[in-house]
């Protein structure tokens, strides 16, 4: 300590600031370089535990809030008697501030009503200003997306991280695809002559649809996250199986497949389901209107 106070005293001559005021911004910065140690190998054991991704996260996340407010008790403790003399002048300081960094606030408030109010969560995949994306990362000030394509590409992964301010869910409405349940409906759209035999034809559709192991499950899973939803949101649907409806368009008959999905597994179901159709095709099951 008497090296500390040498030092403290070194600085208060050639800087003219007090050495007691030197004495604990060194206090602070040994408590933020501990503080930060200790949630290092806190982190690197929690690394060796039988942890899958999203528990590590949450892990991870839980341990630094509990850290930053540790570090600010401490680092309040610390400055407590000194205060007192510095409120006046911190307040003129921290309205100047306000004012120089106001969207930050407004985002970091943003984040308190995100988290409140549920909007999202993470993992959930949603929309805003013509941004899709799953969310793999929620902060104070903002929120990372996954981000996706489009409903051309079956709104696979591009691979990209979108960071998106919170302050944004004031400005542009927010799509949830799974806030109420996991399921979507999606629409494939098929080409039939228009002398094709059609009741055949959706009858060949309709058994592919059905005997798909994963769409099979899926009403009676989606019956009972809308009843689960309910009580919440006034959500209701007629019809929950698949469904096949017919339109003539020029000179050909278009069938659209609609069906529930869930939105991460949509490309592998199409993508199965049209090597059903394919498969039928070459058999001399279904026909397939080509444009001559």
């Amino acid at each position: 300590m008497n090296i500390l106070n040498k030092i403290c005293n070194f600085i208060e001559e050639i800087s003219t600031i007090k050495s007691e005021y030197v004495y604990l911004v060194f206090i602070s910065l040994l408590i933020i370089l501990i503080a930060n140690i200790i949630r290092q190998i806190v982190l690197r054991l929690s690394l060796k535990k039988d942890l899958n991704s999203r528990e590590k996260y949450m892990y991870n996340k839980k341990g630094h809030a509990i850290f930053s407010i540790i570090v600010f008790v401490l680092l309040f403790l610390v400055w407590s008697d000194y205060l007192k003399s510095f409120m006046t002048i911190i307040t003129f300081i921290s309205t100047a501030i306000t004012l120089s960094i106001k969207d930050i606030v407004f985002n970091w408030v943003s984040g308190i009503y995100i988290r409140t109010s549920k909007i999202f969560s993470l993992e959930d995949r949603i929309e805003v200003n013509g941004l899709r994306g799953d969310v793999v990362n929620i902060n104070k000030t903002g929120f990372d997306l996954l981000e996706i394509g489009d409903r051309v590409n079956s709104e696979q992964s591009t691979g990209r991280i979108v960071h998106v301010p919170n302050s944004i869910v004031f400005s542009y409405p927010v799509k949830n695809y799974v806030r109420a349940f996991k399921y979507i409906w999606d629409e494939m759209n098929i080409k039939i002559p228009l002398d094709a035999d059609v009741l055949k034809t959706k009858k060949e559709l309709y058994r592919i649809l059905k005997k798909n192991a994963t769409l099979r499950d899926i009403p009676n899973k989606m019956e009972n996250e809308v009843n689960n939803a309910s009580s919440e949101y006034r959500i209701y649907f007629n019809n929950l199986e698949p469904i096949i409806y017919v339109e003539i368009v020029e000179s050909h008959i278009e069938m659209y497949l609609r069906f529930l999905v869930h939105p991460k597994k949509m490309r592998g179901i199409e993508n199965s389901i049209w090597l059903d159709i394919l498969k039928e095709y070459n058999q001399g099951k279904i026909e397939l209107y080509k444009k001559e």
